[in-house]
């Protein structure tokens, strides 16, 4: 016998349209599509999911880069849902959801206590954390966004590294990292409400694939986080042209004019980071702007970012971006190299990259 789950996907004004639609069109094939694409007559058991976008009110609106969304129905007329989505939002890093859309978050409240499981997918969880169901929670978003909790969600212990994490033992809320993270949610919400073979052959259809490297590597490890320390903003501002320089820290104790121990604890104060570690960053994320645009040898990167002991810069790359650089190379360097390849010699040589295999 058929089984059906109820997915309400939340939408308001500030919803990513892509993120909205994409998880509208891949919760939609679960139960179905294999069958139809591998000319297999329709299952009469297994599990559907019916998928409905639910906003603030019934009538028709634009979304995040003016896509139209026309909801099901407004939350007030949805008196339960099986699961409640909360796609990505277009707010920027500074922007909390005070006192926004009330009605959704006494729905998202009352969906909860009446047993739903609650999904977000990347800044979903800014609206997640409005409702204050995950104080004292862990909770995942996109790593841009954790200013944004520390100052406004205090009491959300934020998580910038994981693609995915449970903030309740049962499982019941589950948020996800970055923007594309909301493949690896539709697959997790496919394995657990429809069944790990059907999640295995959704990916296959729609060429999904999960992430556990999670989101350190594509986070930056150098952001330039807004405060009113001079003294630290000079030292920073030198950092920039003087990283790789083999006393740096010696010389932005000179730059900034302080004394070593004022200085180390302003900086810390000021941007959230240790001094070391700043110019840790800064020589690492030097380094993976060369793994990305040349195929120079990583004993050579690791030179250029200024470690003579290349063992050691391997480890420390691996704990700062969770991969080796050799694995780092591969996913980023196709990426960056794609399009100048297919133009020739003269985009390669643009980026400095020889065009010799």
């Amino acid at each position: 016998m058929r089984r059906t789950v109820v997915a309400s996907l939340v939408a308001v004004p500030e919803t990513s349209g892509s993120a909205l639609y994409g998880m509208v069109d891949v919760l939609s094939a679960v139960g179905s599509l294999w069958g139809e694409l591998m000319r297999r007559p329709a299952a009469e058991a297994g599990t559907r999911l019916d998928i409905r976008i639910v906003a603030p009110t019934p009538e028709p609106f634009l979304c995040g880069n003016g896509i139209p969304v026309a909801p099901y129905m407004a939350v007030d007329a949805c008196p339960a849902t099986d699961i409640v989505i909360l796609p990505e939002l277009w707010i920027g890093p500074d922007e909390p959801m005070r006192g926004r859309h009330p009605s959704v978050m006494d729905w998202i409240r009352r969906m909860y206590a009446r047993g739903a499981a609650l999904y977000s997918a990347c800044s979903g969880s800014v609206m997640l954390a409005e409702t204050g169901l995950v104080d004292h929670c862990q909770v995942t978003s996109h790593w841009a966004y954790r200013e944004l909790f520390q100052a406004h969600y205090p009491a959300v212990r934020f998580l910038p590294e994981p693609t995915l994490t449970c903030a309740d033992p049962a499982g019941r809320i589950v948020t996800a990292g970055g923007t594309t993270s909301w493949h690896d949610l539709a697959i997790h919400i496919i394995a657990r409400h429809a069944g790990a073979a059907e999640a295995v052959r959704i990916a296959k259809i729609y060429l999904l694939k999960l992430h556990p490297e999670g989101q350190r590597p594509w986070s930056p490890l150098v952001r330039d986080v807004p405060h009113g320390d001079g003294a630290v903003r000079r030292c920073q501002v030198w950092l920039a042209d003087h990283f790789l320089d083999d006393d740096a820290l010696a010389g932005a104790v000179r730059h900034s004019g302080l004394p070593q121990r004022t200085l180390k604890r302003r900086f810390k104060a000021a941007t959230g980071s240790p001094l070391i570690q700043y110019i840790q960053n800064l020589r690492i994320e030097h380094a993976r702007e060369l793994l990305e645009t040349t195929r120079d040898p990583v004993d050579d990167i690791a030179h250029a970012a200024g470690y003579e002991d290349a063992s050691f810069f391997r480890l420390l790359f691996r704990r700062m971006t969770g991969l080796s650089p050799a694995q780092y190379r591969r996913m980023f360097q196709a990426a960056a190299l794609q399009g100048v390849e297919r133009r020739g010699t003269v985009g390669i040589k643009e980026l400095g990259v020889s065009s010799r295999p």
